[in-house]
């Protein structure tokens, strides 16, 4: 086993599709555009019976670009993005032939998904009960649950080290990405792909959803309906995609003359054991995630130049923005603390992932993407949210929150490469 405290794990590949592109780049120039990704919904027939019908989907995403036509019918939309997402990260990385040459017992994959292939669940139900359960595919189970994204990546390039999915509603693929780091500065793998996926625009989604009042009802306004910290908020917009990173070993990176892209150098996580849905007063669990991520990182308040934070536009922002007042002090006034929810709307299991990207490329470029749709001030949400548009500054350290219904909590703290 390496020495834990000196094994520096570094990103050397990414891959995103997301509401705003379907490569990392195009959705990158969206966000420091200030495009949302917001539109009424196409995927289902959203009645006046639902009282959310707008979200933000994967516009133009063709599986086949990635997949051949008998894998797409056997993959689940969410599936399908996770091997998109997996296959630009692993091409960036310089790593798609790999394990040959390699072992493959040092090649992992960890890939989280909130809800899994509730596509097929919902279709294949209504096959069972208007057909017969003869007619249920035989599909059904490995498109359905949430840890095929991991085995299909592993099957596809033959990675045989550490191997699962996490599922941890909105904070999924942020522990993915902290738990592969972990493996790998632990001495269990060399490389590790990591990330999550969502594809939950269906009707037993938004119906669930809206019946919590989680989901925003600004059905004639889709592109200004996530407006995190705005004082008018009135819930998410539901968003799909995927988002996936290579880590490595430094030692393994620079042996094989990889392109370094960043570090992962913190992770943070909690729980809040509060409530099934909503955040405690002060968000204490959000702080002890934040300041244990800070800690693995060794590093302090003032080396924080920007938060990516998780701003859902629901009343939890205001809960947020007091808990990294408590764990930045000062320094919270002295940064951005950033929703980039407002645009691409909120990814669920995948958006850990898509925004720890996010902030290693605010980290490698300093152009910090703005948090649109802001229309009034709200007391309780005091930050810089960069609501006047893309801002420009040195940023040496970022933390990337992702929280979770059932009190799920993760930080990750991310550097660009020096």
């Amino acid at each position: 086993m390496t020495n834990d405290a000196l094994t520096r794990v570094v990103i050397t590949g990414t891959g995103i599709v997301s509401p705003l592109g379907n490569d990392v780049q195009s959705s990158w120039e969206g966000l420091l555009a200030g495009v949302s990704g917001g539109a009424p919904i196409t995927h289902f027939e959203a009645t006046d019976d639902f009282a959310c019908r707008i979200g933000c989907e994967a516009k133009g995403f063709d599986p086949l670009d990635y997949l051949d036509k008998r894998e797409v019918k056997r993959h689940d939309r969410v599936s399908q993005f996770a091997v998109a997402a997996a296959t630009q990260a692993l091409r960036e990385a310089g790593l798609e032939g790999v394990p040959a040459g390699g072992d493959p017992e040092r090649f992992g994959v960890i890939f989280g998904s909130g809800i899994g292939g509730i596509g097929t669940f919902e279709e294949q139900h209504r096959k069972l009960i208007e057909k017969g359960p003869s007619r249920v595919s035989p599909f059904f189970i490995p498109m359905f649950i949430p840890d095929i994204s991991a085995g299909l990546i592993s099957i596809r390039w033959g990675f045989r080290g550490p191997n699962y999915a996490t599922v941890s509603a909105c904070a999924s693929s942020a522990h993915a990405i902290g738990d592969a780091m972990r493996h790998i500065r632990h001495g269990d793998a060399d490389v590790m792909v990591a990330g999550g996926a969502e594809a939950t625009i269906t009707p037993m989604t938004f119906a669930g959803f809206s019946s919590m009042k989680a989901l925003s009802t600004r059905n004639d306004d889709p592109k200004g309906a996530s407006r995190p910290f705005s004082a008018d908020r009135d819930g998410f917009v539901m968003g799909e995609g995927g988002g996936a990173v290579i880590l490595e070993s430094l030692e393994h990176a620079q042996g094989r003359g990889a392109t370094i892209l960043g570090e992962v150098v913190g992770y943070g996580l909690s729980a809040d054991a509060f409530h099934i849905t909503a955040p405690p007063p002060g968000g204490y669990g959000a702080q002890a995630a934040m300041r244990m991520a800070l800690k693995y990182a060794r590093a302090s308040a003032g080396d924080v130049d920007y938060v990516n934070a998780h701003g859902t536009s629901t009343m939890a922002d205001a809960i947020e923005t007091e808990a990294i007042k408590q764990v930045l002090g000062d320094r919270a006034y002295e940064i951005v603390v950033g929703s980039t929810k407002s645009m691409t709307g909120h990814l669920l299991g995948a958006a850990g992932a898509l925004e720890a990207i996010i902030s290693l490329r605010v980290c490698q470029t300093g152009k910090i993407p703005p948090t649109i749709n802001f229309s009034t001030a709200d007391p309780e949400c005091d930050l810089d949210y960069a609501h006047q548009g893309m801002q420009e500054r040195a940023v040496g350290l970022a933390l990337s929150n992702s929280f979770g219904f059932g009190g799920h909590n993760v930080c990750l703290a991310l550097r660009a490469w020096s």
